[in-house]
C-alpha cells in the first residue's frame, strides 16, 4: 500500500493539472461533442436518479438534429431512451437536465418530451454548448478572440446539423414541450394552491403534480452529473421546491435542467441536494417523489437553456415569523421566501393563508386582530395594523389577511428606482372566535350651521353582525380657513379615504421611500373616520399632500401637473378625526353643514 500511494497521488495531481487550464478559462472540464458531429443512429447513454441519490445509466439512440427548434440558432437533438426503466416510466418530470453522452463526450441535457399520454420514451436534448453560454453570461466575460476556439454561439452559427431523417420526425418535434420540473408545495393546503393559482401562474410558476418534503439532513453522496438537485423557493415550516437533474458540475458551479425553471434571468435561489424516494410512472404525468436535503449554494442564473448554481454563493432569503395568539397556546411559524419582485408577494400570500387555514381553531366566523412589520434595509420599517373578519362578500378571513399582505409587498416591489432589500417580516395575529364587523348605517351632526373654528359633533350609527346597534360621537373642529357655504363631511371606513387617493389618475410610480411613507400613513380598518372636505383643490406630489392649494401656487406648479408628477383632486381633506372600534368597519356616508 505504501508503494502504490505515491503513484496514486502523482496520477491525481497530474489529472488535476490537466484540468487547470480549462477551469481557468471557464471551459468545461469534460470533453464535449458539438452538434455538427451528431447524426442519426448514434448510440450513447444518459444519467439520472430513479431512486436514492446515485445516478443510473439509460441507453439512448439519436433520431436526428432539429435546427432552430428551441429558438433562433438553438438546436435540439432528438433521442429515444432505451432500457427497462425508461421504457416503463417514460420521460419523467424531474428528469430534465440528465446528461447525455456519446463516445464518452458530453452532448447535452435531456430537456424536452412529447406532450402527455405518450408511451414513447422520446426526448429532446439541449446541446451542451448552449448551456455553457450561461456560465459565460454569469461571469460577464468579454467575447473570445475569433482567432482562438470560437465560443458556443459561434459554433452554432457556423455549423448545421445533419438534417431531419424524415418529415415525420419534424412533425414529432412540433409536439415537444419542456419536461416538467416537479414543483412540490409542502405544508400548503390544496385550497391555497388553487386560490392563488393565477398569481403563481403570473409569476411563472405552474404547480406540477409532485410529492416530497424537506429534511435539511446531510447527504453524503456528492453532486455529480445525473444527480438530483433542487431549487428552493420557500423553506422552513412550509416549502416550495423545484427539482431537476445536474448536467455538468465542477469545483465552482453546476448546470442543470436544460430549460428555464422560471425564466427570471439573474436569481438568488437556495440550491440543495435531493434524494429521490421513488419514480412514479403515469400515462398523464410520470414524476419523481423528492426529498430536498442539505444546502450546497445558490442558483444565480435562470436562462432559456438551463439554470446555473454556484457553490460559493450563500442565498439571500427573506425570513418570515408568523405568530398566532388567542388560542390554547401561541403558535409560531418560521419560514423564508425568495426575494423576488414577481414571486415574493404571492409566496407571502399563499404561506399566510395556508398557516391560518391549517389551525384547528380556524372557522368561518374567525376574526383576526393583526399587527406586523416589514424591515426594508435603509428605509423605515413598514408597519401594519388592521382587523380582518368575514364580510358579506364571502371572502374567508385567511384570504383577507393574505390579500392585504400581498398588496403591501406588491407595492413595495412596484417601483422602478430601487430593488427592495427586505431583511425580515414579522406577523402577529390575535384570533377572536367570532365574526366582528360593523356596517355604517347613518350619520348626522348636532348642528346644521356653524362658524369657522366651531367644534361640532358627528354622531354615527353602526350595525354589528348579529349585534346591537352602536352609536359613536366624534368631535371635530371646523377649520378657521373654511369658506362660507356648504361644507361636506365624509363619515367612512379608512379604506374609502385611502382608495380615493390611490385611484387618482397618474402614470408615475413612486420611489421606494415615498411608497413606504404612504403605506405607513394609510388608515386602519377598525376605525371610523370623519373627514371635512373643502371645495378647494388638493395637490398630491409623491407621498406629500397639500390641501387647499391657492390658485396662484397651482398656476406655478402647473408644469408638474402636466407631467403627472403632481395629481390634483377637486376637494381637500382639511381636517380629520377618528374613533377606534373593535370591529372591521365598512361603509361611507356624506353629510353637510352650512358654514356662515
Amino acid at each position: 500500500m505504501r508503494k502504490t500511494q505515491p503513484l496514486f497521488v502523482f496520477a491525481l495531481v497530474g489529472y488535476l493539472l490537466t484540468l487547470m487550464p480549462a477551469l481557468a478559462q471557464g471551459k468545461p472540464a469534460v470533453a464535449t461533442m458539438p452538434v455538427s458531429e451528431i447524426h442519426p443512429g448514434m448510440k450513447g447513454y444518459a444519467l439520472t436518479v430513479f431512486q436514492g441519490a446515485n445516478p443510473e445509466p439509460m441507453d439512448i439512440e439519436v433520431l436526428g438534429v432539429l435546427n432552430n427548434a428551441i429558438g433562433p440558432k438553438q438546436d435540439m437533438i432528438l433521442i429515444r431512451l432505451k432500457g427497462s426503466k425508461p421504457e416503463y416510466t417514460g420521460v419523467v418530470a424531474g428528469m430534465s437536465g440528465s446528461p447525455v453522452y456519446i463516445d464518452g463526450k458530453l452532448v447535452g441535457a435531456l430537456a424536452y418530451r412529447i406532450g402527455e399520454f405518450s408511451k414513447e420514451p422520446i426526448a429532446g436534448v439541449t446541446p451542451i454548448a448552449q448551456m455553457m453560454e450561461i456560465d459565460e453570461l454569469d461571469r460577464s466575460a468579454p467575447p473570445a478572440d475569433a482567432s482562438n476556439t470560437p465560443p458556443a454561439a459561434q459554433v452554432l452559427e457556423k455549423t448545421s446539423g445533419p438534417g431531419l431523417p424524415s418529415t415525420s420526425l419534424a412533425n414529432l418535434a412540433s409536439m415537444m414541450t419542456p419536461i416538467d420540473t416537479p414543483l412540490v408545495f409542502n405544508g400548503f393546503s390544496e385550497d391555497a394552491v388553487r386560490r392563488f393559482q393565477s398569481q403563481f401562474a403570473s409569476a411563472g410558476i405552474v404547480p406540477v403534480m409532485g410529492i416530497g418534503s424537506a429534511s435539511h439532513q446531510p447527504q453524503p453522496e456528492p453532486l455529480e452529473p445525473g444527480s438530483a438537485v433542487s431549487a428552493v423557493l420557500v423553506e422552513g415550516d412550509l416549502n416550495i421546491a423545484a427539482t431537476c437533474t445536474v448536467t455538468y458540475v465542477d469545483a465552482d458551479h453546476l448546470l442543470a435542467c436544460g430549460h428555464p425553471l422560471l425564466k427570471f434571468g439573474q436569481v438568488d435561489i437556495p440550491m440543495t441536494k435531493a434524494n429521490v424516494v421513488a419514480t412514479l410512472p403515469s400515462p398523464l404525468n410520470a414524476f419523481k417523489i423528492i426529498n430536498t436535503t442539505e444546502q450546497v449554494g445558490s442558483f444565480v442564473q435562470d436562462r432559456s437553456s438551463g439554470i446555473l448554481g454556484r457553490f460559493s454563493k450563500e442565498p439571500d432569503m427573506i425570513p418570515v415569523t408568523l405568530t398566532v395568539h388567542g388560542i390554547s397556546k401561541p403558535r409560531n411559524f418560521h419560514y423564508s421566501v425568495l426575494n423576488n419582485a414577481r414571486l415574493t408577494p404571492v409566496a407571502v400570500m399563499a404561506t399566510a393563508y395556508s398557516v391560518l387555514q391549517g389551525l384547528n381553531e380556524y372557522g368561518e366566523d374567525v376574526t383576526y386582530r393583526f399587527q406586523g412589520r416589514i424591515d426594508v434595509n435603509g428605509y423605515p420599517e413598514v408597519k401594519m395594523q388592521d382587523m380582518f373578519s368575514p364580510t358579506d362578500s364571502g371572502t374567508p378571513t385567511a384570504a383577507s389577511v393574505a390579500l392585504s399582505l400581498g398588496e403591501r409587498f406588491g407595492r413595495i416591489y412596484d417601483n422602478p428606482y430601487a430593488k427592495p432589500d427586505i431583511k425580515s417580516v414579522q406577523l402577529d395575529l390575535d384570533l377572536v372566535p367570532e365574526r366582528r364587523w360593523a356596517r355604517l348605517e347613518g350619520a348626522r351632526t348636532d348642528v346644521t350651521e356653524a362658524r369657522p373654528g366651531d367644534d361640532i359633533v358627528v354622531e354615527a350609527a353602526l350595525r354589528p353582525y348579529r349585534g346591537e346597534r352602536i352609536v359613536r360621537k366624534i368631535p371635530v373642529r371646523i377649520p378657521t380657513s373654511a369658506p362660507k357655504g356648504t361644507l361636506r363631511i365624509l363619515v367612512s371606513d379608512g379604506d374609502t379615504i385611502d382608495r380615493m387617493r390611490r385611484m387618482a389618475p397618474t402614470s408615475r410610480r413612486l420611489d421606494l421611500a415615498s411608497t413606504i411613507s404612504m403605506l405607513n400613513n394609510e388608515r386602519s380598518n377598525y376605525k371610523l373616520y370623519v373627514s371635512l372636505l373643502e371645495a378647494n383643490p388638493e395637490a398630491m406630489v409623491e407621498d406629500k399632500i397639500m390641501p387647499s392649494v391657492p390658485l396662484s401656487i397651482m398656476n406655478v406648479m402647473d408644469g408638474m401637473r402636466g407631467t403627472q408628477d403632481m395629481v390634483v383632486l377637486g376637494e381637500s381633506a382639511v381636517n380629520e378625526a377618528s374613533t377606534p372600534l373593535d370591529f372591521v368597519v365598512s361603509g361611507a356616508q356624506i353629510i353637510t353643514v352650512n358654514v356662515r
